[in-house]
């Protein structure tokens, strides 16, 4: 919400299709939870629209989507902003705990059982223990999920693709915002999707964890806004 306001206020157009399953969307039907729904819901959502090329952003899960956007129709994007995300795939040990908390998810009816755990992953330490506000916004999106879509995505996180190769042909701006204290995603994978691109940057938040745009808005809009503007200019 914090980016939106600022990049609308700034003269740009803002669009945040959700991902199905989430938000007002539908739940996939069975057996279509892949990445590649994913991308394609964001693409029909901006063709809908009459949108032909675009900046494309994503954070968390998100930014696998967009990955897979760019994967998919590279030619439409004209910046990528990647943050608090991964390129590279999950081990057998990754995929093991989404599949784990997938099926917990499933047979308690939702994700409140687990809510407290993902919030230890999802924000950082500072974020937890001096910022209540950053931590009631996140425990309310996790209890209102649906726990079908929820057990989908993490399955299909679990078998998304390795994305350093689709990066690394991509020529257009980048930019990537890593979160110091972010378990999930840490700096390193950050670096790597960096060196991938070929005009990728890092910005660094401190005191932050993985939902950077919740736990330094203020920050991640200046980031966004101040790239956008050298894209632009480009």
């Amino acid at each position: 919400d914090a980016q939106a306001a600022a990049l609308v206020a700034a003269g740009y157009r803002v669009i945040r299709p959700d991902l199905p399953g989430f938000g007002g969307s539908a739940l996939p039907a069975s057996g279509e939870h892949r990445m590649a729904a994913m991308a394609d819901a964001v693409l029909a959502d901006l063709d809908q629209r009459g949108v032909g090329t675009f900046v494309l952003g994503g954070l968390s899960m998100g930014g696998y989507a967009a990955m897979q956007v760019l994967r998919q129709q590279p030619e439409r994007v004209a910046a990528l902003a990647l943050l608090d995300t991964k390129a590279t795939p999950d081990g057998p040990e990754a995929r093991a705990v989404r599949e784990e908390t997938a099926q917990r998810a499933l047979a308690a009816g939702s994700l409140e059982p687990l809510a407290v755990g993902m919030l230890q992953g999802l924000l950082g330490t500072t974020t937890r223990e001096h910022r209540p506000e950053g931590v009631q916004r996140p425990l309310g999106w996790i209890r209102n999920a649906r726990a079908e879509a929820a057990a989908g995505a993490m399955r299909t996180m679990a078998d998304r693709p390795d994305s350093l190769p689709t990066l690394a042909q991509y020529r257009g701006p980048a930019l990537v915002v890593a979160g110091i204290e972010d378990a999930l995603s840490p700096l390193s994978e950050h670096e790597l999707i960096a060196d991938a691109l070929d005009a990728g940057r890092i910005v660094t938040l401190e005191a932050c964890g993985h939902l950077s745009a919740v736990e330094r808005p203020a920050e991640v809009s200046d980031a966004l806004l101040a790239f956008l503007d050298e894209s632009r200019s480009a």
